[in-house]
């Protein structure tokens, strides 16, 4: 399964999570820096021809961002996160299509 590391310390505002995921997942130059587009992005991970992220998974074999730290990441931020993680395998599955993404951390204090 592809897998992505992210070290959530480096995640201190809105700017700083964009820039790492744009940076970690190969974002195209025209990402739009906001949560709608993260979730446009995230949506064709099973797309390479997209050209809307570097890396790339399948129904079979979901894309794993594995989130070290977490517990750094500002609280509005952590929420927007699951909440659009969430939401880009639920767009997916209402079109008949497989989830795509998952999430692995640790949430400790």
């Amino acid at each position: 399964m592809p897998q992505v590391r992210i070290n959530a310390r480096h995640i201190r505002d809105w700017d700083s999570f964009h820039d790492i995921f744009a940076r970690s997942l190969g974002f195209p130059d025209f990402y739009g820096r906001n949560m709608n587009a993260w979730i446009d992005c995230m949506t064709y991970l099973d797309d390479p021809q997209s050209g809307m992220t570097s890396v790339h998974g399948t129904a079979t074999d979901v894309v794993v961002l594995i989130l070290e730290n977490v517990a750094s990441i500002p609280r509005e931020v952590y929420d927007a996160l699951v909440e659009c993680t969430a939401f880009v395998n639920w767009r997916r599955i209402d079109l008949g299509e497989a989830a795509i993404l998952a999430l692995a951390f640790h949430k400790s204090q």
